[in-house]
């Protein structure tokens, strides 16, 4: 198994922002990457549970939880439905929960950490839009990579040569 991202740190130095060491690889796809679609949304997972409804092949679910370790942004059965949907992988700034059942799951997840407790719902947030955490700011049409040594954003679809 390669290792993506020094590879395309190496190939693309000028190109890519590496994102600061903060995530835990949880789900069963330990190296994921596609096209950014942002969520930004405070322990609410509401439009989490939209947008993993929806067809995301070739897509990452970029999720701005504000870095809380309060509430899970994600659990298994919002994992599953992304999975079952063709979704690459999620990058929650927060945290999940389920992890056990997360890591079996053919979905690249990661996250701060992990909290048993479930969000509110109340149809709070913003979908979309630029969001900033870890140094670089993620913006929904550009791309996404992630594996064990970190999480880099580009400008343009890469390939590792």
């Amino acid at each position: 198994m390669i290792d993506l991202l020094p590879e395309l740190c190496d190939q693309y130095p000028d190109l890519v922002q590496v994102v600061e060491p903060m995530f835990a690889s949880f789900g069963g796809r330990e190296i994921f990457g596609g096209e950014i679609v942002t969520i930004k949304a405070f322990e609410d997972n509401s439009l989490v549970r939209e947008q993993v409804a929806l067809p995301g092949a070739g897509k990452v679910l970029v999720v701005d939880g504000g870095g809380s370790m309060r509430k899970a942004m994600l659990g298994d059965m919002l994992a599953e439905k992304a999975e079952k949907n063709g979704w690459e992988g999620l990058i929650i700034y927060g945290c999940i929960r389920d992890v056990n059942a997360i890591s079996q799951l053919d979905v690249g997840v990661q996250a701060l950490g992990s909290h048993p407790m479930k969000t509110d719902k109340k149809g709070v947030g913003e979908l979309n839009i630029p969001v900033t955490f870890g140094g670089v700011t993620f913006v929904p049409g550009q791309y996404v990579y992630a594996d064990n040594n970190g999480v880099l954003v580009s400008p343009k679809a890469l390939t590792p040569a």
